[in-house]
């Protein structure tokens, strides 16, 4: 149990009763206690009972009390920063006195590698085996660094700041979820930009069988516009020879009308 899982202090209370007597008072009923010393009878007898002995149901359940406390093993992790775990100390004696105390000291740098190491080993990364080791010892001495950091802080300013292994952890598990999140939002560019890539590539190509039908329509063009050429020229030659038959057609209809006038004349 850490401390995050402690929502009240009357859960302390009740581990404290169970390491001080192996039992909560008043969890069982009586008649609950009853059935648990006759479901003890047999494994009684057969271990610490001789032959025609009658256990009473008191004696029954305080070896079943005696059992609990033998085999059930209960594990407090508990923070020392602040009030809170001096305070319990005084309220909840059984919690200090009859657990072993284990004290986490600041991991050495070797520890923290082999941290990353465990962590890293697995998580697939696009980089060489020497980058990676690289970057397991890296984040060793950041954490490390941010431990001295820390102390500097409370030689200037007289606050703590506490880095913990959880925080070291926290910051492992942040490089991958980073990692992870930049790497794959790579991946998509990259499709992005092969898709685009390949997508030019096909317009290119368009582009050339268009230009390619193009030269074709101009070597047509060119020919329909000799045609045009020879056939304007043609069509000069004509309009030429038309008109000079106009201009004879004009000069006989003016002696026509001379004539005509003439013989008007002479009529009247």
């Amino acid at each position: 149990m850490t401390d995050a899982e402690i929502k009240s202090e009357s859960f302390l209370e009740a581990i404290n009763s169970m390491l001080a007597t192996g039992e909560i008072p008043g969890l069982f009923p009586k008649d609950e206690r009853d059935v648990i010393a006759l479901e003890c009878k047999n494994i009684f007898m057969k271990e610490v009972g001789v032959k025609g002995m009658d256990p009473s149901p008191f004696e029954l359940f305080i070896y079943f009390i005696n059992r609990v406390k033998d085999c059930l093993h209960l594990i407090l992790c508990f923070s020392p920063v602040g009030t809170k775990f001096r305070e319990r100390s005084q309220k909840f004696p059984s919690l200090f006195s009859q657990c072993a105390i284990d004290w986490f000291l600041p991991w050495p740098e070797d520890a923290l590698i082999a941290v990353s190491h465990k962590f890293l080993d697995d998580f697939a990364m696009d980089a060489k085996k020497e980058v990676k080791m690289e970057l397991e010892r890296h984040m060793g001495r950041c954490h490390d660094l941010v431990t001295e950091v820390c102390g500097i802080y409370l030689q200037r300013m007289r606050r703590h700041v506490y880095v913990t292994p959880k925080s070291y952890l926290s910051f492992i598990q942040l490089y991958k979820d980073v990692y992870k999140l930049k790497y794959d939002g790579i991946d998509v560019e990259e499709r992005n930009i092969v898709n685009g890539l390949e997508k030019l590539a096909e317009a290119s190509a368009g582009v050339e069988e268009l230009k390619i039908d193009l030269r074709k329509e101009e070597v047509k063009l060119k020919e329909a516009s000799d045609v045009t050429d020879k056939l304007l020229k043609e069509v000069e030659i004509e309009n030429r020879k038309a008109k000079e038959k106009a201009d004879e057609v004009a000069i006989v209809a003016d002696n026509c009308i001379s004539q005509k006038n003439l013989i008007m004349s002479q009529k009247e």
